[in-house]
């Protein structure tokens, strides 16, 4: 049986695509960005206090109704 010529090379035709379910390349880049804020320990401080005074502040209904929303699975 021959090999057709597109495949007769040792890389896969699809070399380069994304296939299945999101975007790796995207998912790689995402995970990376999140592991680098983490490591920023004062950067995270700084946005847990930002978030402790939002929960307090004029956003507090809204967050709370998001909250709940998304606890019953619905968007807010």
């Amino acid at each position: 049986m021959a090999i057709p010529s597109d495949q007769q090379n040792d890389q896969h035709p699809n070399d380069g695509k994304e296939f299945g379910e999101g975007n790796y390349k995207a998912a790689q880049n995402y995970r990376e960005a999140q592991e680098e804020f983490a490591a920023d320990k004062d950067r995270v401080a700084d946005k847990a206090r930002e978030a402790a005074d939002a929960l307090d502040g004029a956003e507090a209904d809204d967050l709370a109704k998001a909250e709940a929303a998304a606890r019953d699975g619905h968007s807010a």
